[in-house]
């Protein structure tokens, strides 16, 4: 009877997720293609020079719109993150200006410290709304909240495989989706067409042209570069401490596998006379 219920079970599953992947064909969204990423998999670090890059994208074109409230200056110069060291960090705050309240009791801007989140940059949602028409999205965890399922069969294969690319790739897609829209598609005013935005209604004209943005790398600039680049810099920012969660994982996994065969020839020596 169990048996007949697990596969049951087994079977309804398998048939759920097979109905479930039409459904997205159905809504004529494409799936973003797959990039390679240097933190891909268990054993993936960051690339510290395209991590640089990444929030050079941020700072010249990202920041007139989007914030990164959950980040702080002094991220940057931490292990783990772009390489940035604490006086460079300090200068990158310095360059920014950050609300606050004099001795007096009268609101004031001074220079950002390194303890200073990042700023918005918009002083409420309304101002955002009325030049924008949208309230851009908070970047912090961009990353990790933008993703799309990839239906049946794949999403069994990812379990196995661990990818966990889903929010950088579909960036990177949604930078290259900006197209000329279908004859008989419906715009609404001041919006845009993007085939991988769901729906393809989106109020973010394309932010990146190539040339925008220079690198003192010597790396293309061009849209493809800028739009991994600025995707693997939100992937850091929505897990800045990526590397050291994948480190102590190993670890974790090392020291089971080391107590698994203690307790194993442990239970042989005390059990050894019954047998």
């Amino acid at each position: 009877m169990i048996k007949r219920t697990a596969l049951s079970f087994a079977v309804a599953f398998v048939l759920g997720a097979a109905l479930a992947a039409p459904v997205m064909a159905a809504e004529g969204t494409p799936h973003p293609p797959r990039n390679k990423w240097s933190f891909a998999g268990p054993f993936g670090t960051f690339d510290r020079a395209q991590l640089q890059r990444g929030f050079k994208v941020y700072r010249e074109v990202c920041s007139v719109c989007h914030s990164i409230e959950l980040l702080t200056f002094r991220n940057l110069s931490e292990p783990g993150g772009p390489g940035y060291s604490a006086a460079q960090a300090a200068t990158v705050a310095a360059e920014f200006k950050i609300p606050d309240i004099d001795d007096s009791g009268q609101p004031t801007e001074r220079p950002g410290r390194p303890a200073d989140a990042f700023p918005k940059p918009f002083a409420n949602d309304a101002q955002a709304r009325n030049t924008h028409g949208a309230v851009p999205p908070d970047m912090s965890v961009l990353a990790k909240a933008r993703t799309y399922e990839r239906g049946f069969p794949w999403f069994l294969l990812d379990m196995v495989t661990q990818f966990q690319e889903h929010g950088p790739d579909y960036i990177v897609a949604l930078m290259h989706g900006y197209k000329e829209k279908p004859a008989d598609f419906q715009l609404p005013e001041a919006a845009y067409y993007n085939e991988y935005f769901p729906g393809h209604v989106i109020k973010m004209k394309a932010p990146l042209t190539d040339g925008q943005v220079t690198y003192d790398d010597g790396s293309p600039a061009t849209v493809d570069q800028y739009s991994k680049d600025i995707a693997a810099f939100l992937v850091w920012a929505a897990e800045p401490h990526m590397e050291q969660r994948k480190r102590i994982g190993l670890q974790v996994m090392l020291f089971l596998i080391v107590l698994s065969g203690l307790l194993y020839f442990t239970k042989k020596k005390v059990w050894s006379a019954v047998h």
